[in-house]
Formats: C-alpha cells, structure tokens, sequence
C-alpha cells in the first residue's frame, strides 16, 4: 500500500512538469504557482552605519539684505526719522497686485498689508517696510550642506526613503572609497565590476526627515461615554468574557457559546467584541503608565497578525528578566519610524536611562538606524543583533538565550490569537493586544518567576478567582484615569 502512494505521488510530480513545459510551449510564459499567503521572509542585509558628516551652511538670500528684523520697530524708525507713518500699500488692481493674507515678509515679518507684488505675479515680492525681494518659494534661512568626512565631498541625494533621504558621497578619489576599493580580494572585484550594487564601499549618510520627539507620547484619560457603566451583562458576565476570550485564547463565537452552554448567559459574538474594546480602552493608560521595575536586559522583535486581509507587525519589547511586556505597538508597516516609536514607548518607562542599557534584537537593519537616530537626540543604548538560526559570531552566541525568550512570547500570543484568524479593523487588532499584553504583565503566572505573575498587584492577587482579577484591573484603570483628570483640570 505504501509503495502505491509512493508511486503516485511521483506520477503526479512528473505530471505536473510536463503540464508546465506543454503551457510554456503553448503561451511562451512561465506556468504561475499560487502566491503565498505568509509574510515575505527574506534574508537581511547587513547594514554599516558610517560615522557622522561635516555640517556647512550656505545662504540661499542676498547677503546684502539684514537679517532677523522687527518690523514694528523699523515703522517706529521711519516715524522717527521723517516724522510721517509708513502707510501700508495702496492697490490699484486687485488681480494682479493682490497678495495672500497668510504671506509676511521673512525678513522682518511685515503683514501683506506692506508687501508688492514685484513682478507681475509671478512669486517675487517686495516689502516696503525693509525694502527686501524675496520669493515665495524661497529658503531664508541656512540650509545645511552635508559633505563626507573623509574627502569633504559634498554628499548627493540618491533615494528617499518613507522617513530618511539616502545621501552618498560620489568622489571616486575619496579615501574612504579607496581604501575599501583596495581590500577588496580578486574574487570580490570582478563580482563588483558585474554586481556593483552589491558591495558598500562608498560613505553614505542617512538624513532623517521625521518631526517626532523621543520620550513624548501622550495618553488619552478620557472615559468613553458609552463606557462599562451603560452595558447590559453583569460586572461578573464581563469578567467571564475577559477570561475566556484573553486567557484561555478562545473566539469571540467560541466564548458566546461557552457563556449559552455552560452558564446559561445569550450574549452575541459582536457584543463580546464592543465590551472588549470598551475595556481595553480603559486599562491601556493603566497599562502604559504603570512604575515598571525594568532591567536593562530588553529583548525585541515583530511579529505578524492579520487586520482587514493584509499584513499588519507588532513590535513587542520585553524585559527578558522580570519578564514583563514594555512595548507593543502595532503597524501595517515594518519600517524605521515604527521602530522609534515601539522603543520610545520602552524609554518613556525608565525614571533615568541606564548607561548599560542593550536591546536584542534580530538582523533587521531598522533597529540600527533606530539607534542611530535616538543617538541624534541625545539617548544612547547598545544593539545586540541575533542574526540566523545558528550562532554565526560571537554576539549571536552570547545573546540567542535572550532572543530566544522573545520568539517564545510571540509563540504565546500568536497561540492566542490564532483562534481570532485575523481582526476586521485596526482598532479590534489593537483592543486585543493591549488586553492580551494586561494579562500576560498582572495576571498570567510565569515559569521562569517560579509561577508568580510578573506584576504583582495584592489588591488583584487577593481576588478569588480570575474574573473577579480582571474586574479589580478595571476598577484600578478608571481609579487612575480619574486621578489625572482631576489633576488636568
């Protein structure tokens, strides 16, 4: 019997070679599989952050104009001096003389009131107050020009990037370029002259454009309206709900028919869903803004959830020791600016940054250009980069136990969600998160803590029974909210 399954699993490969060859025969192209549905997993280039460039600045504006004047003083002048009031301009033709309301003079900062038009209408104009020409369009203030330390080569713009510009020093006498040019072997120089996008031996430089500032995400206290007091179950049919739906990882349809069978309780799949929403809503302040003991041992990584039919990366950054979840935050993008965000929710937790802080993380090259760009604001922390399955240099040795602990959270919440095959928004994707990540920091007991919860609460570990646990969160969640809106006010 094996040998006939055997034989007919090879039938059916040779089969399927010959259909492909008689399709590319018959159409001239190439017979398509089926697409996968998982995540691209694509190997990691290795990325070289090269050391900062020399800053120049240019002028775009005439030399010969002042600088940085007040307009109102230049008018107290002209009264002075000729003993008359600078009148602001008198048009004669609304079309072609009228000037934008929203325009002022970025020499002194006269109103249109005292600005020309000088040209007709084509951009240029002139402030009567100071006498200035300047064009709407233009920069009148220093402009950074950014050149390569090594040859003092002003570096060129080549890509842009969705939150940083990719500049490179194009000098083929820089000595940077030199210098990696000649360590390059035989082998690695004719494989340069065919695939030269392949070596890195030139300086670049990454600008960041993002306006964010580390350390100043801000919390929302206010109670929805239509919050947990208008529901119609009671405090203990919602404490069920959280506990099976969260805990135990069941379906909201699974958990509405466990509440019919076993205790007698018709409540509909959605409803679970909008009283989940309601309260995570109101534990996630709680959640975010709770004293944390943390070490200086973080672990990092993504993982992947489904939100509307497409892809969406969850950054989760642990403390590998106390075993508490400090970082969750969930984006339809695996890029740099999500990166700084999910770190910058784990910094806005430290009283005072240790200088030994280090996180682990995988290859991926946005954790260094994280670093990078946190080093620009001040904030320094080292990077221990995991790269592979197997232990490749010594850093990956040294550090996969902590990476290790990492993947084995996102297993235990990918084995909670799994029953939930995807959210239909982004807002039911992150209610679930953020109760998934209320459990596991105050109520899931841990192995490695000897079975002790990472976060002990007395007031919610001295509750009987797990729903009564999960009420007392939710009564500690709106004591805080309360206590900063009073505070605001």
């Amino acid at each position: 019997m094996y040998n006939i399954i055997t034989n007919l699993l090879v039938l059916l490969q040779v089969q399927q070679k010959i259909i492909s060859i008689l399709f590319l025969l018959v159409t001239a192209k190439p017979l398509k599989s089926k697409s996968s549905d998982k995540p691209a997993n694509v190997p990691y280039r290795k990325l070289v952050i090269d050391q900062m460039p020399i800053f120049d600045t240019h002028k775009v504006f005439y030399d010969n104009i002042p600088k940085s004047l007040d307009y109102t003083q230049l008018l107290n002048d002209y009264f002075s001096n000729t003993g008359k009031i600078l009148k602001p301009v008198k048009r004669r033709s609304i079309s072609t003389t009228s000037v934008p309301e929203s325009l002022c003079c970025p020499i002194c900062g006269a109103p249109h009131q005292y600005l020309y038009v000088n040209n007709g209408g084509k951009g240029q104009y002139q402030c009567k107050v100071c006498n200035s020409l300047f064009n709407r369009q233009q920069h009148f203030v220093k402009e950074p020009i950014f050149r390569c330390p090594h040859c003092g080569h002003r570096l060129d713009k080549i890509k842009e990037r969705s939150c940083f510009f990719v500049r490179k020093c194009r000098n083929d006498n820089c000595s940077f370029y030199i210098n990696n040019l000649n360590s390059l072997s035989k082998k690695d120089r004719e494989l340069f002259k065919l695939h030269p996008e392949n070596f890195k031996l030139r300086y670049i430089f990454r600008e960041f454009n993002i306006d964010f500032l580390p350390l100043s995400s801000q919390q929302n206290y206010d109670i929805p309206s239509s919050g947990l007091s208008k529901i119609y179950a009671s405090s203990n049919t919602l404490g069920l709900i959280l506990t099976y739906h969260i805990n135990y990882g069941l379906s909201a349809r699974k958990t509405a028919a466990i509440l019919y069978d076993v205790h007698g309780l018709k409540i509909s799949h959605q409803t679970i869903l909008n009283y989940c929403n309601m309260v995570s809503f109101i534990v996630k302040p709680f959640l975010d803004n709770y004293p944390y003991e943390i070490s200086n041992s973080i672990a990092g990584d993504e993982t992947y959830i489904r939100v509307n039919g497409k892809w969406n990366y969850i950054f989760f950054f642990t403390d590998t020791i106390r075993k508490t979840i400090l970082s969750y935050y969930t984006s339809p993008n695996r890029d740099t600016m999500s990166c700084i965000i999910a770190i910058d929710y784990v910094l806005s937790k430290f009283k005072e940054i240790p200088q030994d802080l280090a996180f682990t993380v995988d290859g991926n090259p946005i954790y260094l250009l994280a670093q990078y760009w946190f080093s620009t604001a001040g904030i320094n922390f080292d990077i221990n980069q995991v790269i592979g399955l197997t232990n490749i240099d010594e850093k990956s040795k040294e550090f996969r136990p902590l990476k290790q602990a990492i993947e084995r959270h996102n297993r235990s919440f990918k084995t909670n969600a799994r029953s939930s095959h995807g959210f239909a928004s982004k807002k039911g994707s992150i209610a679930y998160v953020t109760l998934f990540c209320t459990y596991f920091n105050f109520l899931r007991p841990h192995m490695a803590l000897d079975y002790d919860v990472p976060v002990k609460i007395d007031e919610v570990l001295n509750q009987p029974h797990m729903p009564a646990k999960w009420l007392k969160l939710i009564e500690l969640s709106q004591q805080y909210i309360l206590e900063h809106q009073l505070q605001n006010t």
